[in-house]
């Protein structure tokens, strides 16, 4: 694909290649446990919340499960470009890594607290 800024790249729009590109990287980010084993925890809810029939809890569970993903994704490449760039200890690099893992937190707060509030609901029948 032609990058319009630095005038790069090949003419023209490749949905299939980039397509492939996205199915790539969620290969390499299913492979690391802190995102996988979320997303499983994540099925375990919305399963029953789909039988159920509970529409709107399964929209916030899937909403809230891919901001998490998205953030421990985001928290992954940091994390690895630090390493690519900066091999040895540096504590410049160590605050970086420290800042992407706290914001990664919060998104995984949010979803530990939508995720025990809806199976709180669905398997115990109780509306909060």
């Amino acid at each position: 694909m032609r990058n319009k800024f630095l005038e790069t790249g090949e003419k023209g729009y490749h949905p299939i290649r980039k397509l492939k590109v996205i199915i790539s990287g969620m290969r390499f980010a299913m492979v690391d446990i802190a995102v996988s084993y979320k997303l499983i925890l994540s099925v375990f809810v919305i399963v029953p919340s789909l039988f159920l029939h509970q529409w709107l809890d399964t929209s916030i569970i899937i909403l809230a499960t891919a901001m998490m993903l998205s953030a421990e994704i985001f928290n992954t490449v940091i994390e690895a470009m630090c390493d690519y760039i900066q091999s040895d200890f540096d504590p410049k690099i160590g605050m970086i890594k420290d800042v992407s893992a706290a914001a990664t937190s919060i998104a995984i707060l949010a979803w530990i607290i939508v995720l025990l509030v809806e199976a709180y609901e669905l398997f115990f029948n109780v509306t909060l």
